[in-house]
Order: C-alpha cells, then structure tokens, then sequence
C-alpha cells in the first residue's frame, strides 16, 4: 500500500461528494502529498453533484484507486465499495452479513508510520447506516461501533502499536467513541457535515475533520511526543501544478472537463426570488411541496430538507445547477401511512426526522386522517414500509419547473 515511501503522516478527506471540478486544486494537491502521506478518505466520496449522476461513479472510482490507500465506507455511493478493487482499499469493522455475521470488509490495515506500526480501521454510524437505501443493502447490519472496536483491539492490540480510526459517523458520536475506546490514538471524523473540524483532544485521542466537498483536508502527523493534528484548505488553484496527476490518472481531466460541457447546458432563465442568490433550499422545498399539492391535486406532500443542496444561482439555470441541488435521482411517489400514524402525524414527522433531518410538509400542519402523502421514493422505501404508487414525476423535474417558471428558454 505505501511501496516505495516514507510515510510521516495521515492525510484524510471525508464527504467529498463528487465534487470533482477541473478549476480546483483537489487532484493535484493529494498527488503531490502522497510522497509522505497516507492518504484515507472517510466516507460519501460518491454522489453529490453532476459528474457523479453523468458518470455514475467511475470518475470516483478512478480517484479513489489512484490516489488514495485507504478508504472508510459511506451511506453515499454504498454500493460502490463493494466493486472489486475499492473492496480490496475498504476498511470497516462493523458492517456485517445479517446471516452470517461475517464482516463486510476488511477489519483493518497495518501500514508504517513514522516507523510505527499503525493500525488503520473504520467504522460507519448506525444512523449512517440506516440512511442507506433500503434496497442497497439487502441483508447488511451495522453492529455497535464501539463493541466492534473493543473486539478488534483485543485480537490485533499486540501487532501495533498506534490506532487510527476512520468514522463515518459524526464528529458528536466521535467523541463519545474516543470516551469509550480510548486506545483510538486518532479519530478522523466524517458524515456531519458540520463547521467543526477540530482538531479536539478527548484525554490522548485526537478527533480532526477535513471540511466536506473536496475544499480542505486533516493531517495528523506522528511527533516524538504523539500524534499532532491540523486541518487546512486545499491551495488556491494556482499554487498547484496543472498537470501534477500521475499517469493512470491522465483522462481523468479529461472527462471531467468533457462533463462540463454538458454540466452548462442552459435549462431556462431563474425565476425570482432565486436568481443572482445563493439558494435558500428550505424556501424552494417549500415552495416545491406547496406547488406539488395543488398542482397535482394530492392531500399532502412530505420532502426531507437534506435531499436538496444549496449553491449560488445565477441568471440562468443550467444541467449542472440542477443535478447540483438535486444529486440523487429522487423519483415522487405515493407512499401509503401507516395505520398507527394516520390520526398521529406528529408521531409521523418525528419518525421521519429522527432519521432524515428536517422536514417540510403542505400544509403545515399536517390534517388527521391522512392514508397516503406524495413525497420521494427514497422517504417511502426505506421509512414509511414500501410499495409506494410512482407519481410520474422526478423530484428534479419537479425542481427545474419550479426554478424556473415553466421556462424552458
């Protein structure tokens, strides 16, 4: 894994998300480090903008094998990380087979650095593993993070003689992981998609997060006196070198930018109040789910928060745009409520954003009696018991038309 180098220090990333533009410093910046650098990434590097839902996935992928060592699993892109050789880069101790109770993946990779013999593990949140599609993982489970580590220590705990964890699982339920695994020297935290980066000392375990979307990254470095911690921004493009990709690499550029012609697409000019602004994605969800009502004659209509992204507007709305605020293909359906929530919708909406985040509903509030709502494929299958009726309509199709008016220019 590290052949051929010195390796002094970790290098992670975490929730990238696809976010793969030519204009910025990401590639050549992580090439040029893995002179002295192992390089992990802790999870959602798939899905998130246009080059994945264009190339689904291989652009990814490609990335993944050429720069990184090691990788975390994600609830983004899961299945992903079971295709052959990112399988063989996978670290994850407490993803396992229902049945059988065999793992997953890999429990852990021991690598040299700074001439100690260092155990890189993983582990993916259970709230992270549940947010993943149902049908994705079929016959899967999470297990207890924390017991999945403890076990892992005691059978390995003789061979190494540093730990370092790669969680996809929030920087809060990381502290609490380094509370109670304290043998964990480093927790390099993912899936929060919070400001806090560290990094943060919970007695001798270090906890550091790279900030999401491919715009910084953590380094924890091995001192003499333990393991010492930063986390940065990538350089601004124009203090890397374009070209510093190494070989197996070299059509990557290439794609990308051949992506980007169709990214720019123009789909039609931005209706006010979104045009010149930085997208307000409660505002359009609302505003969304308020048009789908009416415009389709249904009850009610419950959209989760997060299956939207923000990103500034301009004057016209483009491919790009589009499968930037809407990354995950949603399709709207008719999803069934169940009987013990049809005269309880509170119960109903904090089920739902227990496990999703927030909500927006029309109208709010939600009448009693309801048997059926529209909302996404991905809300239905995966929370409120399958077997939805489809709608005949994409939740980005039901986006465009609301962005722009109708206004196909």
């Amino acid at each position: 894994m590290t052949a051929g180098r010195s390796v002094r220090q970790i290098l992670a990333t975490t929730d990238v998300h696809s976010a793969l533009g030519t204009d910025g410093p990401f590639l050549s910046h992580l090439h040029q480090a893995r002179v002295d650098s192992l390089l992990v990434d802790c999870g959602d590097f798939f899905e998130g903008t246009g080059y994945y839902r264009l190339g689904q996935g291989a652009l990814e992928r490609d990335v993944l094998l050429g720069l990184y060592d090691a990788i975390a699993p994600g609830n983004h892109g899961w299945p992903h990380y079971f295709e052959s050789a990112l399988h063989q880069r996978t670290v994850c101790a407490n993803a396992i087979d229902g049945t059988t109770g065999n793992p997953l993946f890999r429990g852990l990779r021991i690598v040299e650095i700074a001439g100690r013999r260092t155990a890189v593990t993983g582990v993916i949140g259970l709230q992270a593993f549940g947010s993943i599609p149902v049908g994705q993982r079929p016959g899967q489970r999470a297990v207890d993070p924390v017991k999945a580590l403890r076990k892992l220590m005691l059978a390995h705990q003789h061979e190494v003689d540093s730990w370092v964890l790669l969680s996809h699982s929030g920087f809060e339920e990381d502290l609490g992981l380094a509370e109670a695994c304290p043998f964990l020297d480093v927790i390099f935290a993912g899936h929060c998609h919070s400001d806090r980066t560290g990094p943060t000392c919970v007695s001798s375990t270090l906890i550091l997060k790279g900030r999401e979307l491919g715009v910084g990254y953590a380094v924890a470095t091995r001192s003499p006196d333990g393991w010492v911690g930063r986390t940065t921004l990538f350089p601004d493009s124009a203090e890397t070198t374009a070209d510093g990709l190494p070989p197996e690499l070299a059509s990557v550029r290439d794609r990308i930018a051949a992506f980007d012609a169709q990214l720019a697409e123009p789909l039609g000019r931005i209706a006010e109040p979104y045009r010149n602004e930085r997208l307000d994605r409660r505002a359009l969800i609302q505003d969304l789910a308020d048009r789908l009502r009416s415009g389709l004659g249904r009850d009610a209509v419950v959209l989760n928060e997060t299956a939207l992204r923000a990103t500034v507007l301009g004057e016209v709305l483009t491919t790009g745009d589009l499968l930037t605020i809407e990354p995950f293909a949603n399709a709207l359906v008719e999803a069934r409520i169940a009987p013990a929530h049809r005269h309880d919708t509170e119960a109903l909406l904090a089920h739902l954003t227990e496990r999703v985040g927030p909500l927006v509903t029309s109208p709010d509030p939600l009448p009693a009696g309801l048997t059926s709502v529209l909302t996404t494929d991905y809300l239905a299958d995966s929370y409120l018991g399958g077997r939805p009726h489809p709608a005949g309509l994409s939740l980005g199709s039901a986006i465009r038309s609301t962005l722009t008016n109708g206004d196909d220019q």
